[in-house]
């Protein structure tokens, strides 16, 4: 008899700052306002929005409003590292400042904890952490380590796994990696056998955490197999950029992400046809464990049109709960 599968639903990314949080910072920059009234700013959209995840999801984020982008924190924090020139996202109209690593790296703790969002802390054990995975950041950096490409992959995933140490004695349970050009790129055999080290230092680092590995931008059918391998808790797959009859059965330990929220448009989507990819994916590559999301990240539209969808994901979640996943 097929396993009603447990269906969680939240944020894989970082949330757009509200029109009233960007005027706060722009001000800030401008020598218009104060520390303080930016400051309030910042606890006012992360509370808002926490509420609303609350309320939608069983896991919270608080939106990560303080990162001005997913690598940033690493840089800042991490030895090895400096913060580069604004470089292009992908295939987005997003950018990010790109890190430079120019020695080995190392973390110094305390320091990346520390730059989470801080209604975080209170809720730990039902917030989603959200980091870059070793791969993308690995290339995404400019490498002039001396280094090569599979070691530095290597080195991120036990440093990493070092901070998820450190993060889950706090009480964080969930972790996601964003880890797209693991799909968008196809991988050489010595980066395969790089990145399987890196989840694992990551996974025997929390064995008994939620790990995430959250992918999109390219169709993952080619590198499903290979995602398969991953130790991880779940994989996630965007189905804007997979059809989901091309999915093919996983591993019985393997939780199933799908990104059914499209932030490439400010079109709601339709509730019936969103519930319909989910059970047609879940037909062909059925799971008991399913986390909904965002494919993409959800930062790439304005604030109102984002909490649309994170309200139209919860329906779709409610929606299958109610009514099954046949």
């Amino acid at each position: 008899m097929p396993v009603t599968p447990t269906i969680h639903a939240g944020l894989t990314s970082p949330f757009p700052r509200t029109e009233r949080l960007v005027t706060a910072t722009r001000d800030l920059d401008r020598g218009r306002t104060t520390p303080e009234l930016a400051e309030k700013a910042f606890v006012d959209a992360e509370n808002e929005l926490l509420a609303l995840e609350e309320r939608l999801f069983s896991t919270v984020t608080a939106g990560f409003l303080r990162w001005n982008d997913l690598f940033r924190p690493i840089a800042e924090t991490w030895g090895g590292f400096t913060v580069g020139p604004l470089t292009r996202w992908l295939e987005t109209n997003t950018f990010f400042r790109q890190p430079i690593l120019s020695a080995e790296a190392h973390r110094t703790p305390g320091a990346l904890a520390a730059r989470l969002p801080p209604p975080l802390a209170s809720r730990a054990a039902a917030a989603r952490v959200l980091l870059p995975g070793p791969y993308t950041l690995t290339r995404v950096l400019e490498n002039r380590s001396g280094a090569p490409q599979s070691e530095v992959v290597r080195s991120l995933g036990r440093l990493l796994g070092e901070e998820l140490g450190e993060l889950s004695g706090l009480g964080y349970r969930v972790f996601q990696f964003s880890d797209p050009i693991l799909v968008t790129e196809p991988l050489e055999l010595q980066d395969q056998s790089a990145v399987l080290d890196a989840y694992r230092s990551i996974s025997e680092a929390v064995p008994s955490a939620t790990t995430i590995v959250w992918t999109f931008g390219a169709d993952t059918g080619p590198a499903l197999g290979f995602l398969d391998r991953l130790p991880v808790s779940v994989v996630g797959i965007d189905l804007t950029d997979t059809a989901p009859e091309t999915l093919r059965p996983g591993p019985d330990r393997l939780g199933l992400g799908l990104g059914i929220i499209d932030p490439r448009t400010t079109l709601p989507e339709t509730l019936g046809d969103t519930v319909s990819v989910v059970r047609e994916a879940l037909r062909h590559r059925p799971s008991a464990n399913v986390w909904l999301g965002p494919g993409a990240p959800l930062d790439l539209l304005p604030a109102h049109p984002a909490e649309q969808k994170l309200l139209r994901l919860s329906d779709v979640r409610h929606t299958l709960l109610r009514e099954g996943v046949a």
